[in-house]
């Protein structure tokens, strides 16, 4: 009788029962315009790499596998050297997660667990809106309003406890208290790579299921073992992903970071003190650059898309060990 009515609906129906089928013609078409697209973000990826290892390539050619371990920089001697770029970009990004990726996970957690149902929106909101701000903005706020502050209550206090330590002293001790170092460019980078990170996780711990959380608080667990041991499990995958894209932003940003690390070609074991990194180096050089110089600063380039490139795999690793567990 079932079947005997749907018989009969579709009879009702004709444009239903004699639709025509697809036609390859178009499904051709649309097979060979996705795979154009795909194939588009390749070659401009490989053409990206290209052009940069081709203007690098004298610099490579000159001065070898030293030029990585190199950290010369000396435009009149024509001298290049990658190591203090390299080393500014790493800890400068280091820092950055160390101090954002918390901030960035107790927000996320506030917002979806703690905080009260008139105030979830303005807050989410607010953090959303910090993601739009400019670089040159925080860059130009860090280093007119953050340092000078940062100086006076952060540099100095702190140098004058820890000079003369072990160890601690070389780390937290600013021969200049300027307020700009690698430090504040870690900081300044937390604060921009936050909005990305706290909103994914926020929109990822909000499509866990409801039933996994009321069923943790029905048998007494406490709000700290309900996120500890049902949501960050369940959406570790999306947080490491959210981490690693706030660490492709703090590696590669470049306006923010030249205003507030101080550009300083030398190696220090104090983050209170100058530095640089590949892309502030790049921003500050490129327009005069020349000759060896311009080609060094071309495999500066190079460098920092292959570390990007590395960070991207160990993303891939950790988010596929995260799903076998």
């Amino acid at each position: 009788m079932v079947a005997l009515s749907e018989n009969v609906a579709v009879a009702a129906r004709p444009e239903i029962a004699r639709r025509a089928p697809p036609s390859p013609v178009g499904d051709r078409i649309f097979r060979a315009a996705a795979l154009a697209s795909a194939l588009l973000v390749l070659l401009v990826l490989a053409g990206i790499l290209a052009s940069i290892a081709y203007g690098g390539w004298p610099a490579f050619q000159a001065f070898g596998p030293g030029f990585l371990v190199s950290s010369a920089w000396n435009v009149g001697r024509e001298e290049y050297g990658a190591l203090v770029a390299i080393i500014g970009t790493l800890v400068s990004a280091l820092l950055a997660l160390v101090i954002g990726v918390p901030i960035s996970l107790g927000i996320a957690i506030y917002l979806t667990q703690l905080c009260p149902g008139w105030a979830r929106r303005p807050v989410s909101m607010t953090i959303e809106l910090l993601a739009a701000v400019p670089s040159i903005i925080y860059g130009m706020w860090g280093l007119f309003i953050f340092a000078p502050l940062f100086a006076r209550f952060v540099q100095i206090p702190v140098s004058n406890v820890v000079e003369g330590m072990p160890i601690v002293g070389s780390l937290f001790y600013a021969q200049v208290p300027s307020g700009v170092g690698v430090l504040t460019a870690g900081i300044i980078l937390a604060i921009m790579i936050v909005p990305f990170v706290a909103s994914i996780t926020r929109d990822m711990l909000d499509q866990i299921p409801t039933v996994l959380r009321e069923s943790a608080y029905g048998i007494g667990c406490t709000t700290w073992e309900v996120v500890r041991h049902v949501l960050i499990p369940q959406a570790s995958v999306s947080i490491i992903g959210a981490i690693m894209l706030g660490l492709g932003r703090a590696l590669g940003e470049t306006m923010a970071v030249t205003f507030v690390i101080g550009n300083a070609n030398r190696l220090s074991a104090s983050i209170f003190d100058p530095g640089s990194t590949i892309a502030s180096r790049i921003a500050n050089e490129f327009n005069e650059a020349d000759g060896l110089q311009l080609s060094s600063l071309m495999a500066l380039g190079c460098i920092l898309f292959v570390v990007t490139f590395i960070v991207l795999i160990i993303a891939r690793l950790l988010v596929r060990r995260a799903k076998v567990a």
